[in-house]
């Protein structure tokens, strides 16, 4: 029996919030459950600790899904969860490409944290880079494919069918996708970082604010001493388009992943 209903999830531009938010309120209705939970664990000080849960839990997690698996940098945070016996959910948000193995990666770390997972599903948001890739997804269209699925996996629930879904992808997982620029030549990615047009900046410090990984100077935000997981959050989130990436390779591939992929329509999947 479900005593409670866990929003567990990271969501740098909100897409993968709205979709987890979508699940969990057709789930509850459907579980007759009244006590969620939300823990988003998108910003720094969220990630000191990590939440045990129990028997009686449902954990709905949802990530992004970047270079087609989890991101590498929410790893060590992920592999302390504590699932108890939990019964819990998989949610993968892709940018209208593919969610390559981050479901089933995303499905595995849960298990290993104790977490039985019952159901899987892979839903499309904007990409991260691109005002193009997924615009306006999560749409009404997909939104509907989360309420059924949620109903499906609510209905296995309470049959108490807590089986281990078949999930999309490779196991071993393939290695993180790194692009190449116009000479075939792998681009760097991890040392991109966004600049900024201070002739735009308001100086409202939302960037430093949204950041995941607290990596911009709060006193001065057109410094990123820290790392960068390319989750544009300071871009998509700054008011005045002050944030933007001037990386010759990094818009390359933006660009290229904008003519192969803006035309196609990705639809969502989920598996029980």
């Amino acid at each position: 029996m479900i005593k409670r209903i866990v929003k567990f999830y990271f969501t740098g531009t909100d897409t993968t919030k709205k979709v987890v938010d979508a699940f969990v309120d057709t789930a509850a209705k459907d579980l007759n459950v009244d006590e969620i939970y939300d823990f988003n664990y998108t910003l720094p000080e969220a990630r000191k600790n990590a939440p045990k849960f129990g028997e009686g839990d449902l954990v709905v997690s949802g990530v992004p899904t970047i270079a087609g698996r989890v991101p590498n940098l929410l790893l060590p945070y992920l592999n302390t969860l504590e699932g108890q016996g939990a019964l819990g959910v998989a949610i993968s948000m892709y940018g209208n490409r593919n969610f390559d193995d981050c479901l089933v990666e995303q499905r595995d770390l849960l298990q290993k944290g104790g977490v039985k997972v019952v159901g899987a599903g892979a839903f499309i948001g904007e990409h991260s880079f691109s005002t193009i890739l997924g615009a306006t997804r999560p749409d009404d269209a997909d939104l509907k494919v989360v309420e059924e699925f949620a109903h499906k996996t609510a209905e296995k629930i309470a049959k108490g069918d807590y089986s281990e879904p078949e999930v999309k992808g490779e196991v071993p997982y393939r290695p993180y996708y790194t692009p190449r620029d116009r000479k075939g030549n792998l681009i760097n990615f991890v040392k991109i970082k966004p600049e900024t047009d201070v002739a735009l900046c308001i100086d409202c410090k939302i960037c430093a604010e949204s950041c995941p990984l607290g990596s911009i100077d709060y006193d001065d935000t057109s410094k990123i001493p820290g790392k960068c997981m390319k989750c544009c959050a300071c871009i998509k989130k700054c008011p005045t388009g002050a944030k933007y990436f001037a990386d010759e390779g990094y818009n390359f591939h933006r660009e290229e992943l904008e003519i192969q992929y803006a035309e196609n329509r990705c639809e969502p999947e989920y598996f029980l």
